[in-house]
């Protein structure tokens, strides 16, 4: 997958016209690592991944994606979803399916051990996401304000400022996500 992604990256960059430098600017992530994911030889996190996407307007999943870009019907088998995230406690964001459209939609499957958190940069403006808890109980940090989701509790928020996830009480909490996310269109 590795060399796949550097593969795209670099496709996606050289599209815009773009030298490293240029997409180091637009994404904030540095030259050298930019250089190595390219290379295939990266472990960018899932924030850095983001931040590239954006900048070369194109969804994350299909940066990272096994199938084709334009493949009518995308299939990931059970057993193929790759982990984006792991926490320190063992849990998983993993991209379960996405879809292709003008804009990226993906559907991802998390798994938050008591205690963990993940902390997310705000995605590009427009971002929406909007998650149903399946199990346990996940405190949903959103800008200032933070709420406590109970198993079977949905919501629906702006993803376009900085968010976190965390698992609250003493059991593991799962949740699905799916993130819609504008590529290509300014938004105010």
């Amino acid at each position: 997958m590795a060399a796949a992604l550097g593969r795209r990256l670099r496709t996606a960059r050289q599209a815009r016209g773009w030298t490293l430098d240029d997409l180091a600017e637009a994404s904030g992530i540095s030259r050298r690592m930019i250089v190595t994911i390219e290379a295939g030889r990266g472990n960018a996190t899932l924030n850095t991944l983001l931040r590239l996407a954006s900048a070369v307007e194109i969804p994350l999943a299909e940066l990272v994606s096994a199938s084709a870009p334009d493949a009518n019907v995308m299939i990931t088998e059970a057993g193929d979803h790759v982990a984006f995230w792991k926490g320190e406690g063992g849990g998983t964001a993993l991209l379960v399916a996405n879809a292709r459209t003008p804009d990226a939609l993906e559907l991802w499957q998390w798994h938050l051990e008591p205690g963990e958190e993940y902390v997310s940069q705000p995605h590009s403006p427009g971002t929406r996401e909007l998650l149903h808890v399946t199990r346990g109980r996940l405190d949903l940090v959103v800008g200032s304000d933070c709420v406590t989701l109970e198993t079977g509790a949905s919501a629906s928020f702006t993803a376009d400022v900085p968010h976190a996830y965390r698992a609250a009480g003493r059991r593991a909490t799962d949740f699905t996500m799916t993130v819609l996310e504008p590529i290509g269109r300014s938004h105010a």
